[in-house]
């Protein structure tokens, strides 16, 4: 079959290659290595004259069924699947990096994603530049002179800024870089950032790919050449492989993903709005409203508003906890993307690491929570968060 087949197709169908018993489910190969029936063959596949597998932590079939889903599913000729959303945007960086390189970032991104950059990077002698996101004359300033790499997260944890993915990905091209985008928070149902001009698209498999909160994996999509000369020698060597069970579980969490992304941005949605019109809450930060300062570009690049959302609460940290701690349904965590609908204090957590004037900065203030709007009843989360602001 030639003719390409429709996204709702494509996560339940993608990639499937069965094996002689004919199974209606997709095998899951828990193996760590692979026979050849002659020592040619041997010599022939580590000399990649054949490309069958080696070795799991050089490919697997599970986890290459989960890779080629994924690239249909995203219109990506490559792919590399990881052991975690983290391993997977550490991979996409640094099989990139040599000494002396100038990386342009956004200056909002996950403590882990800042980490790399601004931590790790250093080390070796590599230029970080952080610019606000949504700047885009920050971005042309920027990247005025020759660079390497553009790494930035659309929206952006944890306070939903977003960056314009077609006009920041010819301004560094222009420069002389690839651009890597983490698009966990859109996931791919809501927005496609290769078709709008990146190179590379990363994702933590862990959220909405599974979204039920029962396994780590993730994801680095991206071209042939760049999967053949950059990312896939530096991820056979160095080991941060996707298990083949973790594979099989997201590829079952594939099939119903557009199904629960629209579940998600519904309710979302409509608890945005509730929100905004709810005494004890100080602002509230969503794509999808109108009051959004980006509201136009969202409109403009992504295909909803997104599955999180953020608010303030009256008050300070104190304030803040007694809240968080009043809730009886949604549940405190750093996760987010489940079926489960969580919330979590940027401030005291994720974004813990940083000075408290970078905090102020990024306006993540101890009052700002931000909350991954699950698949309950939304009539339910709007009367338990009425309650847990009356308290």
């Amino acid at each position: 079959m030639n003719k390409r087949r429709g996204p709702r197709t494509e996560l339940i169908h993608g990639g499937i290659e069965r094996s002689q018993f004919g199974e209606t489910a997709e095998p899951i190969h828990m193996t760590s290595g692979f026979i050849y029936e002659r020592a040619e063959q041997a010599e022939d596949r580590f000399k990649d004259r054949d490309q069958g597998f080696m070795y799991s932590r050089y490919g697997n079939p599970t986890v290459r069924t989960f890779e080629e889903r994924m690239m249909a599913l995203e219109g990506a000729e490559a792919a590399c699947a990881t052991g975690s959303g983290m391993a997977a945007v550490h991979a996409a960086i640094m099989c990139q990096m040599r000494s002396g390189m100038r990386v342009v970032a956004a200056r909002l991104l996950f403590g882990s994603c800042r980490y790399i950059l601004t931590d790790i990077l250093t080390r070796f002698g590599v230029e970080i530049v952080l610019v606000d996101g949504r700047d885009l004359a920050a971005w042309k300033e920027a990247l005025s002179v020759p660079t390497d790499l553009v790494f930035f997260e659309t929206p952006g944890n944890p306070t939903l800024e977003l960056v314009d993915i077609e006009a920041v990905s010819r301004m560094a091209h222009d420069a002389g870089a690839k651009v890597v985008v983490d698009n966990v928070f859109a996931t791919p149902m809501l927005q496609r950032p290769l078709a709008l001009g990146a190179d590379i698209v990363a994702y933590s498999a862990t959220k909405h790919i599974d979204g039920q909160g029962r396994c780590l994996g993730g994801i680095v999509l991206c071209s042939k050449d760049f999967h053949e000369n950059q990312l896939h020698p530096y991820m056979k060597h160095t080991g941060p492989s996707l298990s083949p069970f973790n594979a099989w579980v997201l590829l079952k969490g594939l099939e119903t993903m557009d199904l629960r992304v629209e579940r998600h941005v519904a309710s979302a949605t409509r608890l945005a709005r509730h929100l905004e019109g709810l005494g004890g809450i100080e602002r509230v930060i969503y794509p999808g409203l109108e009051s959004h300062p980006q509201y136009e570009l969202a409109t403009r690049q992504m295909d909803g508003g997104s599955t999180l959302l953020g608010f303030y609460i009256e008050g300070g940290k104190e304030r803040t906890f007694r809240f968080m701690n009043a809730l009886e349904l949604i549940l405190i965590s750093n996760n987010l993307g489940d079926a489960k609908t969580l919330l979590t204090h940027p401030a005291t957590t994720t974004h813990s690491k940083l000075s408290e004037a970078e905090r102020a900065e990024l306006d993540i203030g101890d009052n700002y929570v931000r909350l991954s709007v699950g698949l309950e009843n939304v009539e339910d989360l709007i009367e338990d968060i009425e309650r847990a602001i009356a308290a």
